[in-house]
């Protein structure tokens, strides 16, 4: 069993309540756009990390980052990416990241939405974070954790924030 913290868009900022949601993760894992490597340097720090690179991200946190990432959780093949889309309405690259290695798991950020959908077409789970950082246009920060065992994903919980009253 492992307790995995997910975030996604911190943009260089990471708030210590955010942090703070992660204290019972065993990893943390970082869909994109991270922001620079202070901030990528702080949470490996803390805790192990997993993460790609976002469309935001410079070169420095591109050569740490790779664009999708690929592992295995407990029993749980999962997939991540920075710009993916959904259900429906993935990307190009994230459907043959799908085709290809048929995840149980499949991780997006990039919209600042928190989505978490089942994709019955393809038997997974998709979650995108939403939004851990204070840059961008939703007004709620936010970010998940949950349990892996073997398989399954169970005890999800998100963590939701006023971003005024973070700023």
């Amino acid at each position: 069993m492992k307790r995995i913290g997910l975030l996604s868009d911190t943009h260089g900022t990471l708030l210590p309540r955010v942090v703070a949601f992660f204290d019972s993760c065993d990893e943390i894992w970082h869909a994109g756009d991270i922001g620079n490597m202070k901030t990528l340097e702080k949470l490996e720090l803390y805790k192990p990390v997993i993460a790609v690179f976002g469309n935001i991200d410079d070169t420095k946190v591109r050569s740490a980052c790779s664009e999708t990432a690929i592992f295995k959780c407990e029993d749980l093949l999962v997939a991540m990416i920075h710009i993916g889309g959904y259900p429906g309405r993935y990307t190009q690259q994230s459907r043959k990241l799908i085709f290809e290695n048929r995840p149980g798991l499949f991780i997006s950020g990039h919209s600042h939405i928190l989505k978490v959908i089942y994709d019955k077409q393809h038997e997974l789970l998709h979650i995108n974070p939403g939004a851990a950082g204070t840059s961008g246009i939703h007004q709620v920060i936010t970010a998940v954790r949950f349990v892996v065992e073997k398989k399954q994903i169970k005890d999800l919980e998100i963590l939701e924030l006023k971003r005024k009253s973070q700023v």
